[in-house]
């Protein structure tokens, strides 16, 4: 390359230039008229706990390369950007520092808009919003009234997960470790409150269809373990005159075993139930049993508890009286809240009838049983015994011959539970969207009409150090007018879950402004639903399934004509220090600012796609980030020398055919490369595809012994090719090289396939050495993607599915063979 020294690399000027640049020409605001088909890409918005952290930008800048790479291959894309604004950090720091959420809040606001914006995103910041606000959270309390309207919103009376620190309810997945709030890491207790609830529990079975999206198998595991259907018998036992108890069971098979009844604690029988000389030490263990955590009662590790309540129940089928009993084991909220305890054939009854001296009388016969105790509960398949008319049965075939005759006997039926809860969405907090219901002595509970929306947070709430909602203490709030007959009514003083405010916040950036609904149905109908969702893994089980329930609600009501919110999703990993994941609270972050001064946005935002594969992280080395500027700045030198005059006077001397050859083939395959990771989120080996074309630049400019125009398509394909990932360094080159504004308005390159073609070999696949499949591949093919296609052949799966794979050999140009156990 030519020795002459062109202007330094200066990304501190260069990146809030074309910043200032895009903005003014409005470059990135996106119309529904435009005659591009579109493509709305999201990030799940931030909280707004205070400064973004390395962590934050591993989610957006990523996210952004891709809709900056849709926006070049012709998409019209949606990118937008908001505030998850609303939340009990916000309370937490009003108390321990003085300081009003709103006022709080809205600075961390505005310090995180400026990182965000120096972070040279795609971002429409018209379409910005933030759920804290009147003009948002108005619509969370419109959506509250529809699902109220529609039966889906109720309120009940229920024991709830308590946080004694926080002040507050917590729903279940909000409940961590071995019983700690998600939030302050405070044991958390049980206590019994009129709450308000969303009727999930209506969706179950359809939030188990998964067929219209195109989601990670892991998130779509998670949502069906938490969702927990079961298919099973409702069976009746028999008390005293016509009552009964109903338990749910997926063993009938095993009824003839029942030895005993356990009932939860807080089923509502057992106070009728328990005799009397029962009745003292049977209220001790229920009060005993409400203060522990919903995870310590299903633990399998302690020793089992439990009190007998004095009564006893009928088995229908054998007619034989069997004791009643209470245990913290059994949950209100799975099933019926009662058990058939069958000690011969689950091994948490087994514990507890060797506990308590209760028979264990086995139904399922072992291979060569011969009549002898059990050591454990066999809960394999057997043959039926001591089951009346059933005996000699192979359990399979038992469990569809009983479950028949019960049904025929009506003593119960065929039943399908969930272990999916209704959605608590009461908090007993100021800082959140207030539920828009009162209370009338009159009148009862009466919703707020919509004319009177939004129901306004009050600006002179008291915030207690006893963590108290500040809303019941506050008359102004507090004291309201009843709707339907003018008297004095109380409003409710509880508010709704963030998580509320986040089931609908990516509708509202399709019309942030709009005044007579939460969105414009037009433009609804032209950008919804979301076609790329990103963000962690860890909403599984709260946000991302409590929006699904919320649309297909939505979708009921004949407010939206679509099933899903988002039908592609992509989960990103964490990124560690020193193997440990970021924490504000452990002083374990790092921040952008400071990396962005010094080695600028674009450094930063190709470090985080070369760290590691995006769905699994990486951990945050200051050498690596070091590394890639450099490699920003040969770029900047290779793209300037190449356009100097000395160099193209030199290069156009008569040049080496070959040479010009293997540049075109290297470049198209290069693009090849580059396109197929950026559509599988591939990002780092996108980047070192980025990086080995231009050390291989550099050595051809370096022969000066190239056709020009070849050399010319290979220098503006590396720009093209860097411009999502470094749109400042990639503008300002483009400019300099005498291109037209703006680079971002280009079109992404194409390959042709005859240039890119890579000579071949045919790679063998074996299974425990024996051959199994055949196919032809580019000698340019990698150890990793060597393995996925071996493993990703129809005829190999055939092989694999009965075994458990221990490891994988892979011999260069050869072979991969497979070892299955």
């Amino acid at each position: 390359m030519s020795e002459k020294r062109v202007v330094k690399y200066n990304p501190q000027e260069i990146e809030p230039k074309w910043q200032e640049r895009w903005a003014q020409d409005r470059l990135y605001e996106v119309h529904e008229d435009a005659p591009h088909p579109k493509w709305y890409e999201l990030t799940m918005f931030p909280y707004t706990s205070g400064d973004l952290h390395i962590g934050h930008w591993y989610a957006m800048a990523p996210s952004d390369v891709h809709a900056r790479f849709m926006r070049m291959k012709g998409y019209n894309v949606l990118h937008p950007m908001g505030f998850d604004a609303f939340g009990l950090p916000a309370e937490n720091a009003a108390i321990s520092r003085g300081i009003h959420p709103f006022t709080w809040t809205m600075g961390n606001i505005e310090r995180m808009r400026g990182q965000l914006k120096s972070l040279g995103a795609i971002y429409d910041w018209n379409r910005e919003v933030e759920t804290c606000l009147p003009d948002y959270y108005k619509w969370t309390q419109w959506f509250f009234l529809k699902l109220y309207e529609a039966g889906l919103a109720y309120r009940a009376k229920a024991p709830v997960n308590w946080c004694p620190k926080c002040q507050t309810v917590l729903a279940n997945e909000q409940v961590v470790g071995e019983g700690l709030c998600e939030r302050c890491e405070t044991p958390v207790t049980r206590k019994d409150l009129e709450q308000w609830f969303f009727r999930i529990t209506k969706y179950a079975e359809e939030l188990l269809d998964f067929s219209h999206i195109e989601w990670p198998e892991r998130i779509k595991t998670m949502q069906k373990n938490w969702i927990g259907k079961s298919e099973g018998v409702e069976i009746a036992f028999g008390l005293e005159g016509e009552e009964e108890i109903r338990v749910f069971t997926t063993r009938p098979d095993t009824i003839y075993g029942v030895t005993f009844i356990v009932l939860a604690p807080e089923h509502p029988l057992v106070e009728r139930l328990t005799t009397a000389e029962h009745r003292e030490e049977v209220a001790r263990y229920i009060e005993w049993a409400r203060r522990q955590s919903e995870i310590e009662r299903l633990s399998t590790e302690r020793e089992k508890s439990g009190v007998f309540i004095g009564s006893y129940a009928i088995n229908k089928l054998t007619g034989e009286r069997v004791p009643i009993w209470i245990a913290d084991y059994v949950l209100m909220s799975y099933g019926t809240g009662a058990v058939m305890a069958v000690p011969a054939h689950d091994q948490r009854d087994f514990e507890f009838a060797k506990r308590f001296v209760l028979p264990i009388k086995v139904v399922i016969a072992p291979p060569d049983w011969s009549g002898e105790d059990l050591a454990e509960a066999y809960i394999k398949p057997g043959t039926m015994v001591n089951s009346a008319q059933f005996d000699g049965l192979p359990s399979e075939q038992g469990m569809d011959a009983i479950t028949d005759f019960i049904e025929a006997m009506g003593y119960g039926e065929r039943k399908k539970t969930y272990r999916l809860r209704d959605w608590l969405i009461s908090r007993q907090r100021y800082w959140g969207a207030p539920i828009p219901m009162v209370y009338c002595d009159r009148c009862g509970l009466v919703p707020v009409p919509e004319k009177d929306l939004p129901v306004l947070l009050p600006e002179d709430a008291e915030f207690r150090p006893t963590g108290e909602s500040p809303l019941k203490y506050c008359e102004s709030f507090v004291n309201a007018t009843c709707p339907k007959c003018d008297a004095m009514a109380r409003r409710e003083t509880d508010t709704m879950d963030t998580f509320m405010c986040s089931s609908w916040y990516f509708m509202r950036y399709a019309s942030p402004g709009y005044k007579e609904a939460p969105f414009d149905v037009e433009k609804l109908k032209y950008w919804l639903p979301v076609d790329q969702y990103t963000g962690g893994a860890e909403h599984a089980t709260m946000h991302l399934l409590y929006t699904r329930f919320f649309i297909k609600a939505l979708r009921d009501m004949g407010i939206v004509d679509f099933d899903e919110p988002f039908i592609r999703l992509f989960n990103q990993g964490v990124i560690v220090i020193e193997r440990q994941k970021m924490s504000k609270s452990r002083g374990r972050v790092i921040t952008p600012d400071a990396y962005v001064a010094e080695m600028g946005a674009d450094a930063v935002r190709a470090y985080l796609m070369f760290i590691g594969p995006w769905d699994q992280g990486g951990e945050w080395d200051d050498r690596g980030i070091k590394g890639i500027a450099r490699w920003l700045n040969r770029v900047w030198s290779l793209v300037l020398d190449s356009y100097d005059a000395e160099f193209l006077k030199a290069i156009a001397k008569p040049s080496k055919e070959a040479v010009t050859k293997t540049l075109r083939h290297i470049t198209h395959r290069t693009i090849k490369k580059v396109t197929e990771d950026m559509e599988r989120f591939r990002f780092n080996t996108m980047i070192a595809a980025l990086m080995e074309f231009t050390n291989y630049l550099g050595k051809v400019g370096e022969g000066k012994s190239v056709e020009p125009p070849a050399w010319q398509e290979a220098i503006d394909t590396l720009l093209l090719l860097l411009a999502p990932t470094a749109p400042h360094l990639a503008e300002e080159l483009w400019t300099r090289t005498g291109h037209p504004y703006s680079i971002h308005n280009q079109a992404f390159p194409k390959w042709d396939k005859g240039l890119a073609a890579e000579e071949e070999f045919t790679l063998v696949i074996q299974v425990n050495g024996r051959l199994r499949d055949r196919v032809r591949v580019p000698i340019s093919i990698t150890e990793e993607e060597a393995k996925e296609l071996a493993l990703g052949r129809e005829r190999t799966k055939a092989y694999l599915k009965d075994g458990e794979i221990a490891r994988i050999i892979y011999v260069p140009r050869r072979l991969v063979n497979i070892v299955v156990k």
